[in-house]
């Protein structure tokens, strides 16, 4: 049986949204949820949870480039611990550095500069977040 994973890409106003595939090691942009200085509407995370049935959260952990933490880490690791809370589904972080960056050259590949909009790279760094972790688990 395959594992569904949904990815969080944790942000002060917006947080990215994804679902991915153990069996496939893949994931796809779903939306980006408004957020009020890193609070989202939990009737939406509730909504997310109910429809996909996650085995697996995975959220992304904001580090700096030399690896040590920042303000957004505790933030993002506090919003995991969150869902966890809340809801009771198993979840991990995972590093994301870099994933802005690579979303956007991932979408500007895809659609030039109409394909850059915040939401849209907010979802897809929700991907990057699900497929590192899957290269990370299985070596993908």
């Amino acid at each position: 049986m395959s594992k569904t994973v949904l990815g969080f890409d944790f942000g002060t106003k917006s947080i990215g949204v994804a679902v991915g595939q153990e069996i496939t090691a893949s994931a796809q942009p779903l939306l980006s949820l408004k957020a009020n200085d890193g609070v989202p509407d939990w009737q939406q995370i509730a909504a997310l949870l109910q429809e996909w049935q996650p085995d697996l959260v995975v959220v992304g952990l904001p580090l700096n480039m030399d690896g040590s933490e920042q303000e957004m880490t505790q933030r993002a690791r506090k919003f995991a611990n969150r869902i966890h809370g809340r809801f009771g589904v198993a979840v991990v972080t995972q590093d994301e550095r870099l994933t802005t960056t690579d979303a956007k050259a991932r979408l500007f590949e895809l659609g030039g500069f109409k394909a850059l909009g915040k939401s849209k790279v907010d979802a897809v760094s929700a991907v990057l977040i699900i497929e590192s972790f899957f290269e990370n688990q299985y070596g993908a």
